[in-house]
């Protein structure tokens, strides 16, 4: 089916698309032991994403390394946090998504939790994607040079010219805590309406360096995000429009709205359609010294994951096509993105992004290392991510990751060091005036 196209009727406009099922086609067999290489890969075609398997199709400018290997190794199991299960199933069964005239959705009776333990009805999709926006996280995670646990930007264009960037970054949850059990707050006293922000300064290149960006999320899930940067030249920092939603993130194939393992829309703006379930193969369980290691360790033009990086397992997901609702559809950056979302955690493993016109512009592959959450036992991506960005309209991609060449990784809530464990510094427009000082 890839590259066949047909007219489809999504939220009740018809476009021209690749083909999608609509219904559980996709069938992953793909056992323990199994080698997937270019000469066996149909077999399992249906264990990646309709982008990926361009891949390995070959029929767009980035291919799949003709030394590729995939091994495939046991499924690993993980145990959500007890305190987060029993948050969600104490206000799971309230949580309520209300149209507005307007075609938005306000999320009402929202506490903390996964909002819909069982997404279903014709919401189903847009359900699925507010468990995605509100999902299993710590309070406070940190990756920071003076920590050594530095993360990365690698760009690269179409003649393997490449670009480093070395980031430090902190997110915050401020509110909607499931950890009281830690003695921290439902909502931080210093959350001033917000219920979550992201912060990223340039470390690397010296030319770049204090160059920041400040993301801020309401508890009005219907109030636009507040997105702010730090200009070093200006020593201040500039409120940015709602446009810049749309804009590359520190110059990077990644817009605002992807950041965020490849979802940081929100709930309102958006609606879903549930398209299908699919067993997706990916690496959960990396070696962290891998992806840091750029370009080394990746192979190929393609920058695929070496074997080195570790074996494959599959992962069940929800298929969800996302769009602006048709009210905010004018003038965005996408016309759809496919998500392949983990169904036990609902972070993104791959997605498929098109462009105003239904023309597929981003494939998104990511892959992640477990680490450990306080007291509650290792948990899928905690250690650390890369989520790579492969533009195929204009033969650019991008490397994204909490990793680096030592393997250390992401540091979460307690083992946050004091002066990291700073609201209004890292999560305040104020905090970005003071990085020069």
């Amino acid at each position: 089916m890839i590259g066949q196209k047909r007219w489809v009727t999504l939220f009740g406009v018809g476009f021209m698309i690749l083909a999608l099922p609509l219904l559980a086609l996709a069938d992953c067999n793909v056992t323990p032991g199994t080698v997937i290489t270019k000469q066996n890969w149909t077999q399992y075609k249906d264990c990646f994403s309709e982008g990926v398997q361009h891949f390995w199709q070959g029929d767009l400018f980035w291919k799949m390394p003709d030394d590729v290997q995939i091994k495939v190794g046991p499924q690993h199991n993980f145990t959500l946090p007890k305190p987060y299960v029993e948050a969600t199933e104490k206000y799971g069964g309230q949580t309520r998504l209300v149209k507005q005239p307007d075609g938005r959705y306000r999320l009402e009776n929202y506490v903390a939790g996964l909002p819909f333990p069982n997404p279903s009805g014709p919401d189903k999709g847009t359900e699925i994607m507010a468990n995605d926006t509100y999902k299993m996280q710590g309070v406070v995670v940190v990756v920071a040079m003076e920590l050594g646990n530095q993360g990365a930007f690698f760009t690269k264009d179409r003649f393997g010219n490449y670009s480093p960037e070395i980031v430090d970054a902190t997110y915050r949850q401020l509110a909607y805590n499931w950890e009281t059990d830690q003695g921290y707050p439902r909502v931080d006293p210093e959350a001033g309406g917000a219920w979550y922000s992201e912060w990223i300064m340039v470390e690397q290149p010296e030319q770049s360096k204090y160059t920041a960006v400040l993301t801020l999320f309401w508890q009005d899930n219907l109030k636009d995000e507040d997105d702010y940067a730090f200009v070093p030249a200006l020593r201040r920092s500039l409120r940015l429009s709602s446009s810049a939603r749309c804009a590359p993130l520190l110059g990077s194939d990644m817009v605002k709205d992807d950041q965020r393992v490849g979802w940081n829309g929100g709930v309102g703006k958006f609606v879903g359609k549930w398209l299908r379930d699919q067993k997706i193969l990916t690496l959960v369980e990396m070696n962290p010294k891998a992806p840091g290691n750029f370009p080394a360790e990746y192979d190929g033009m393609l920058g695929w994951p070496k074997p080195s990086w570790g074996e494959w397992e599959t992962r069940d997901t929800y298929v969800v096509d996302v769009r602006r609702i048709p009210e905010l559809a004018p003038g965005y950056c996408y016309g759809s993105r496919v998500d392949y979302v983990d169904k036990q955690y609902y972070g993104n493993v791959a997605e498929d992004i098109y462009d105003s016109n239904m023309k597929l512009w981003k494939v998104v592959w990511v892959g992640s290392t477990p680490g450990e959450l306080d007291n509650y036992g290792p948990q899928l991506g905690f250690c650390g991510i890369v989520e790579t960005y492969w533009d195929v309209q204009n033969d650019h991609v991008s490397y994204i990751t909490s990793f680096n060449p030592s393997g250390a990784c992401e540091i979460w809530d307690k083992k946050v060091p004091a002066q990291w464990n700073n609201v209004t510094k890292y999560a305040t427009p104020a905090g970005l005036n003071q990085l020069m000082r």
